[in-house]
């Protein structure tokens, strides 16, 4: 009968052996299978043969390429059909490709065709070599374990836990397509969230350039912080009016199916997906605009915030001196500051309310609250922040002028959301909203 304590090991590579020494620390027997047991450096572990390990554990790392399946663990059932029999197979490999096609089986899943009387659980491809060794290293310490078979399921998640890894139970085998190719892809859902803040920056780029340098004739050496801290201010609050748009949007369709089964449409449920990872990239944006003005703000950079400063000439005992009054701030200067400080704050609020282990800390009501309402708060204060500096300029200027203005383009839109946003409080839409997410389905006239 085999030792329930001591787990087999196939394959004698980087994992292999990382594998061997987290177990030993963890208080199990291992025994490792090579093809070449011989040449093997012995790390104080048992090395034997392939079928001798798997004759002897119940459990077994399968710790080898993929391609290798084939003839080293599916072969031997040629000579033994019994040989796999209530076995438990933990695959720890990952998938050579990025993504899956649609009916392309994982390696876990080919393993387990290859061998149907064994148990095969997918398990610890998350967590790399290095991480199998170190009790300090930074990366993720997550197993997630998924398997047809309940019960080994649930020997493989206690075994993880016996390691020291947080493990979950992921669900059936077919959930290993996701797994295997998870380690592969570099950050997925960063990449729309990018493209948009890209896309703003450049608009906003070509927008400033014509501004500054063609319409008027602003010196090139201000181009590298005056000129990109203006850029920055107005992708900033554009780029916080597009992380709160697409719930404006979400309404207007569920108001117009009358249901919440039906599906968005992609590009807004592509949108709303990503609506995180666009915010952290404007609190970004945002903290860097901060950090610019803070090294700018003068009354050289700055005139209007500022009163002009006042030089006394004071004769005393035929000696002329000259008194200096350094220029205080404008009540613009002051407004707009105090608007751009309760901004960044309230953004500051929002990302940490957005890291999990904050976030778990809130209820259902509490973080929406902060995502919801003082996420509008936050818009609101940007756009006070925009007016501050704006409006003193747009008196002085005709009607049809203002439109051409730099803070007029960056504010319409976050005062559509805002607008928006009112609308869809006022209870002849609030509540045709709330049934429609209760699962109520309104009636269609024909």
């Amino acid at each position: 009968m085999a030792d329930q304590r001591c787990i087999g090991i196939i394959g004698c590579g980087n994992m292999g052996f990382a594998l061997a020494r987290r177990l030993i620390r963890s208080g199990f027997t291992v025994l490792m299978g090579s093809r070449d047991a011989k040449t093997r450096p012995h790390i104080n572990v048992e090395i034997t043969s392939i079928i001798e390990c798997i004759e002897r554990c119940s459990i077994i790392f399968i710790a080898i390429h993929p391609e290798h399946y084939t003839t080293t663990l599916i072969s031997p059932l040629d000579q033994n059909p019994t040989l796999f029999d209530g076995k438990i197979l933990i695959d720890v490999s990952n998938h050579l490709n990025n993504q899956l096609q649609e009916d392309e089986l994982s390696n876990a899943e080919c393993l387990q065709a290859g061998i149907p009387k064994a148990y095969v659980v997918k398990a610890f491809n998350t967590i790399s070599s290095f991480v199998m060794e170190s009790t300090t290293a930074g990366e993720s310490r997550c197993v997630f374990v998924a398997s047809d078979h309940s019960l080994a399921r649930e020997k493989v998640i206690n075994l993880a836990r016996e390691m020291n890894f947080e493990s979950f139970n992921n669900g059936s085998l077919r959930t290993s397509r996701h797994l295997e190719t998870y380690t592969r892809s570099l950050f997925p859902q960063w990449k729309l969230p990018i493209v948009i803040v890209l896309c703003v920056l450049f608009v906003w780029s070509c927008i400033t350039i014509y501004m500054r340098f063609i319409k008027k004739k602003t010196s090139w050496n201000q181009i590298f912080l005056y000129v990109i801290n203006g850029v920055l201010c107005s992708s900033a609050i554009t780029l916080l009016a597009l992380v709160y748009m697409p719930s404006n949007l979400a309404c207007i369709f569920q108001l117009a199916y009358g249901t919440k089964d039906r599906r968005f449409p992609i590009w807004l449920d592509r949108w709303l997906l990503c609506r995180k990872q666009l915010g952290l990239l404007t609190y970004f944006i945002g903290l860097c605009h901060v950090l610019m003005t803070l090294v700018l703000i003068s009354p050289a950079y700055y005139s209007s915030w500022f009163h002009p400063t006042s030089v006394l000439v004071s004769p005393v005992r035929n000696e002329t001196k000259f008194i200096v009054q350094p220029g205080l701030m404008t009540s613009k200067g002051e407004l707009a500051s105090l608007m751009g400080i309760l901004t960044i704050l309230s953004m500051s609020l929002l990302a940490l309310a957005s890291i999990p282990a904050i976030g778990n800390l809130l209820n259902w009501k509490e973080w929406r609250f902060v995502q919801s309402k003082l996420g509008t708060l936050t818009l609101l204060f940007a756009i006070g922040h925009v007016f501050a500096m704006a409006v003193p300029r747009w008196v002085t200027l005709k009607s049809w002028r203002i439109v051409l203005t730099i803070g007029f383009i960056c504010v319409a839109l976050p005062v559509l959301t805002i607008l928006l946003k009112f609308i869809f409080w006022l209870p002849c839409f609030d509540r045709p909203i709330r049934r429609i997410r209760r699962g109520e389905i309104r009636k269609q006239t024909v």
